[in-house]
Parts: structure tokens; sequence; C-alpha cells
């Protein structure tokens, strides 16, 4: 049977890029099931509903400020070594239209933990609705992936072994997200120290959460604490803030 040749679109260079550093990566899952009945129920009385992604982004930016390791990267620049950033980047992975065809795309949100979830839902929103050319991180991943292969692969290389520079292109930490699908990954790919990653949240506010490590760089038992104080700042600081935000006249009655 004949079939034909589809070439790659520019979104689909950049993903296998991508999955050519990620593959060289000792990455492992840690998962924790948490229950998040406080934050269903504060993000529920809103007026404007925080997306949970925005809500999961900046508490784990808040955990990665008291875990250190989560902010470390592995670099081979000048020599093999661990790079410390005094804060954290979100790298979001965000599904977007492209010339008729469903293509990845990443959004970079700087230091996550001192925006409010206005803010970095604000971000996710424009990200998701904009124009792709109108959106800058989006427009520079394009303009990369144009680039011959082993020119891309280079500074690839480049990007993520110096130190200074590798958390203003690729970030600290990865989110990939399809829960509003009802479905989850189990080991989502990325060449980053840490992804986070969610899964469906039931009736009862209990959800699957994530993250897949580089055992280069922190160990299984730190991940596992850092999911612990993940759920404890969700349902603390987050419940708060969202209590903070107005109510609709629904929540106010009640």
């Amino acid at each position: 049977m004949r079939g034909r040749f589809i070439p790659l679109s520019l979104p689909r260079r950049t993903v296998v890029d991508l999955l050519h550093f990620a593959a060289s990566i000792p990455t492992v899952p840690v998962q924790r099931v948490m229950s998040l009945q406080p934050v269903v129920t504060a993000r529920a009385a809103c007026d404007d509903r925080p997306r949970w992604t925005a809500i999961f982004v900046k508490a784990y930016a808040l955990v990665a400020s008291e875990f250190p390791e989560l902010r470390r990267a592995y670099i081979k620049i000048p020599w093999p070594s661990l790079y410390e950033y005094p804060l954290s980047n979100a790298s979001i992975i965000i599904e977007r239209d492209y010339e008729g065809e469903p293509c990845l795309f990443s959004i970079l949100v700087k230091d996550p933990s001192a925006l409010s979830l206005y803010d970095i839902g604000r971000i996710l929103h424009h990200a998701s609705s904009a124009p792709v050319g109108a959106i800058k991180d989006f427009r520079r991943s394009m303009k990369f992936a144009a680039l011959p292969r082993p020119l891309r692969r280079l500074l690839w290389w480049l990007g993520l072994n110096i130190g200074r520079q590798r958390s203003n292109f690729f970030g600290t930490f990865a989110v990939s997200v399809y829960s509003a699908l009802n479905a989850e990954s189990l080991h989502p790919l990325t060449p980053l120290t840490t992804t986070l990653n969610y899964g469906v949240i039931d009736s009862e506010g209990k959800v699957t959460v994530r993250i897949v490590y580089d055992h280069r760089v922190v160990n299984g038992a730190t991940v596992a604490r850092a999911l612990a104080r993940l759920e404890e700042i969700l349902n603390t600081s987050i419940v708060d803030e969202l209590r903070s935000q107005p109510v609709h006249a629904g929540a106010r009655r009640a």
C-alpha cells in the first residue's frame, strides 16, 4: 500500500529536537495521590476561576524556592557539574493549531512564585488564544526550528549546557498536562531537571500528581518530600490566595 510523505512542520521539528536530548537523560517518575478538596472549593467560589495550570505552576515554584535541588541543572560546560539558579522559570507546554496541524509550543513564565494566579492565568490565556505569530516565545521557537539540523542540535546542546543561559531559554522546570481531556501522561519527557504532571481531579478532590526528575541532579526521596510539601502549599498558601479573590453570587449566598 502506497502512502505519502509529510514534511516535518517547524513545531514538529522542535519536538523531535527536544526528544533527542531528553532521551539521553536518566529520568524517573515519582507520584503522590493528593487530596485537594480545599483548593477545589476555594477555586469554585471565585468569580473568575484561575486555571488549574496556573495554580500548580505557582505552587510548584513556591516548593522549588524551599528545595534548591529543584532549581539545579546538570551541565557539561566547562566540565560536568550542577548549576543552581536563584529562582524558578516555568516552561509550560501548550497545544495550538498551526497551519491546520495541532502543534506543541512552550511558553516561559519567569519566577511564577512572585506572580499572582491572575497574572499567570493571563499569560496562559494569551499564549492559548492570541495568534501564534503574535507570541514571542512561539516566534523564536519556529525561527530556531527553521535552521539546518546540525546547527539546531549544536545550539540546543550549548543552550542546555551553559548554566547562565539555560534557564532563560528552557526554564528550570516543565509542566505538561492534558487532564482537561480526561487523560494523563505517566512519564512525559523533557530535557529539564523536573517535569510536573497531574491527572484528572475527581469529585472528592483527589488527584495523582507526579514529578519526573533527572536522577543525576536530585534523589527520589527529595522529590517525594517535595510532593508532600506541594500538597501542603496547595491547601494553605494557594487556598488563601484563592479566598482573597472576588467570589460569585452563589458562593456569597452559600
